[in-house]
């Protein structure tokens, strides 16, 4: 029954916007919608997510340093560029999910998440992990923070293609929103 949640969620939170408008648009360049404040799916979804993604002291940014740092030391991805992956895809929202079905705090596809081994993208822990594995992945391939970053978003084949960041306005507008938030988290020790 737990296993069904996810869709149960998705299709609750896509019944809301059509019905009431309940669903947020994402703004430009980004990935994400976020389900609206008060509605049945956001309430489903917190029952839903671990104690810790939620009653952890600090907001949503403390609850998940622990995940974040060990998903950045089993894969040698920088704990502040997953923290700035995370901002920038879901806001710390495990219960994000794009138009395009990418979920939780790291946005995975579910192609994506499956050949990375996670067996539940909505699990913070999976997901987080699962993303830096992915992340590495980029990194490793491309060998160019940059470079990583924009496959993230519009995957490996789009940056082969075009020699680089793809001339896409949303991949373009994301390289630059994680290497910010990227460089403030750096900046604000």
């Amino acid at each position: 029954m737990l296993s069904q949640l996810p869709i149960t969620m998705a299709r609750i939170a896509e019944i809301e916007a059509r019905l009431e408008g309940v669903a947020t648009p994402s703004a430009p360049g980004t990935r994400s919608e976020r389900i609206a404040p008060g509605s049945f799916a956001q309430a489903l979804g917190a029952a839903y997510a671990p104690a810790t993604a939620t009653s952890a002291p600090g907001g949503a940014h403390g609850s998940f340093d622990a995940i974040i740092q060990q998903a950045g030391e089993a894969t040698g991805v920088s704990a502040d560029l997953i923290h700035a992956v995370v901002r920038a895809e879901s806001d710390y929202d495990p219960t994000c999910r794009s138009h395009a079905g990418a979920m939780g705090l790291m946005q995975l596809m579910p192609g994506t998440a499956q050949g990375l081994g996670v067996t539940d993208p909505w699990d913070p822990t999976q997901n987080v992990q699962g993303g830096a594995r992915y992340l590495r992945e980029q990194l490793d391939r491309f060998g160019d923070v940059t470079l990583a970053l924009a496959a993230y978003n519009a995957g490996p084949g789009a940056v082969q293609r075009h020699g680089g960041v793809p001339p896409y306005d949303e991949t373009q507008t994301y390289v630059r929103r994680v290497q910010r938030y990227l460089q403030e988290r750096v900046s604000g020790r």
